[in-house]
């Protein structure tokens, strides 16, 4: 299992791919497969077959996952996308953004 330094509620802005520059908010991630989702970025399209539910049918759009390493966090104090380091602390681990030195 692989460990994320970035947690689900994190902002993000996208380092690499086609959604280079792209920032948002992770949805939801995915440690063990190394892949979060973020807010608007990677929208794909799904064609839906009409059922009782959904007597239409259509194309519904949703965000799918992208590799954790092509993002990087927004530090929420100095607003720059920053590398994670760990502070230990007697009330236990805290992340510290590597540019201004300050936990968040």
């Amino acid at each position: 299992m692989a460990k994320l330094k970035i947690r689900k509620d994190d902002t993000v802005v996208v380092m690499s791919g086609k959604n280079k520059g792209s920032e948002g908010k992770i949805l939801r991630a995915y440690p063990n497969e190394n892949k979060v989702i973020v807010e608007n970025v990677n929208k794909v399209k799904k064609h839906m077959r009409p059922t009782q539910d959904n007597p239409n049918g259509g194309i519904n759009e949703k965000e799918a996952p992208i590799s954790a390493s092509s993002v990087m966090l927004v530090c929420p104090n100095c607003n720059e996308p920053t590398r994670v380091g760990y502070e230990l602390s007697k009330t236990g681990k805290k992340r510290i953004c590597k540019k201004c030195k300050k936990t968040f």
